[in-house]
């Protein structure tokens, strides 16, 4: 009896990475989501050796350019990705998406999935019809990855630029380089090169990216309770401020009349804040808007001090620290 291949899924978001520019010479001014999946599939360099003993399946899940993603398309894509991953027979999933929002969607991705098999996003710095266009590489790496037995390829991660990072960890560092994306203090997880992976870490990460709902069976939950959640369109308002000089508590108090149900606060230094920011967030709290303290330092997380007034964003950026907020939210929810 013949055995069924196993599968490598891919899933197209859009992005740069499908992008077209009216010259090929222009890499700068373009615009994103203008080549589906399969044409992107189709301008892989060299498809590695391994995938010849898989199936490969396309989907297209949207067609945006990632500034503009949102919590619908982030639902959209979780429930297509537990669609497939619980298939014994798929061993990956790999997605396409644009830069910007990358980390974000990566971390949510990496709060709702089980981490037992890969899910390995990746991305473009440049659109698809330039010259030198990185996206093809990128995609073929992702594809390398996807196909390794190591367990350290488990969970969600990130390839670009030959660079392995974990959905937690990884943030965009520089508005145009085509080695856009870091994992700064940490570095990263491994490389990936002439179709061979090389890992920097010596132990496998948390299989599910370091988030504390730690077991598969856990995270398993969670997918099926997001059926459950609250439409998309009704998730609230949780924005990102931050500390500077000169900072008061003009926009929270705005915030609240408005509204809002959340902020995170990028502060300075150590979580600092001017006082009358601090006063203003604490007067909101007080009337229940919900509060988390992240840095706006590049590397690092806030130390949380005797008597915090605030909690901590327990070493997450501000904008996965607004995602944590959007999912507990969702989450209690789904309990209630």
């Amino acid at each position: 009896m013949q055995v069924a291949k196993q599968k490598i899924v891919v899933l197209g978001t859009g992005g740069t990475i499908a992008g077209e520019s009216a010259h090929a010479s222009e890499r700068l001014v373009y615009t994103s989501a203008q080549r589906s999946i399969d044409q992107l599939l189709a301008c892989l360099p060299n498809s590695p050796a391994a995938l010849q003993a898989h199936e490969l399946v396309s989907e297209q899940v949207a067609q945006l350019d990632s500034k503009d993603m949102d919590f619908a398309t982030w639902m959209a894509l979780a429930q297509r990705c537990h669609f497939w991953l619980q298939q014994s027979e798929v061993k990956a999933v790999v997605i396409t998406h644009g830069t910007d929002t990358l980390e974000e969607t990566a971390y949510f991705l990496s709060r709702v999935l089980p981490g037992n098999k890969p899910v390995v996003m990746t991305c473009a710095m440049l659109p698809a019809n330039a010259v030198g266009a990185d996206g093809p590489q990128n995609l073929q790496d992702a594809l390398t990855l996807a196909l390794s037995p190591d367990p350290r390829a488990q969970g969600v991660l990130l390839v670009c630029a030959g660079q392995i990072h974990t959905a937690l960890h990884v943030q965009k560092i520089h508005p145009t380089r085509l080695d856009a994306f870091g994992s700064l203090g940490r570095g990263p997880l491994g490389l990936v090169g002439e179709g061979v992976v090389q890992w920097l870490a010596q132990t496998p990460q948390p299989a599910n990216n370091g988030h504390a709902e730690s077991s598969v069976k856990a995270q398993s939950g969670v997918v099926s309770r997001m059926l459950n959640w609250p439409p998309a369109q009704t998730w609230p308002w949780v924005e990102i401020i931050s500390n500077h000089v000169g900072a008061n508590g003009a926009v929270v108090k705005a915030m609240v009349q408005a509204g809002a149900y959340g902020v995170v606060v990028a502060g300075t230094g150590n979580g600092s804040l001017s006082q009358a920011l601090s006063q203003a967030l604490e007067e909101a709290q007080s009337a229940g808007l919900q509060v988390c303290l992240a840095t706006r330092c590049a590397t690092g997380s806030v130390m949380p001090l005797p008597g915090a007034k605030f909690a901590d964003s327990k070493g997450l950026s501000p904008v996965k620290a607004r995602v944590s907020m959007l999912l507990d939210w969702a989450e209690q929810r789904s309990l209630n």
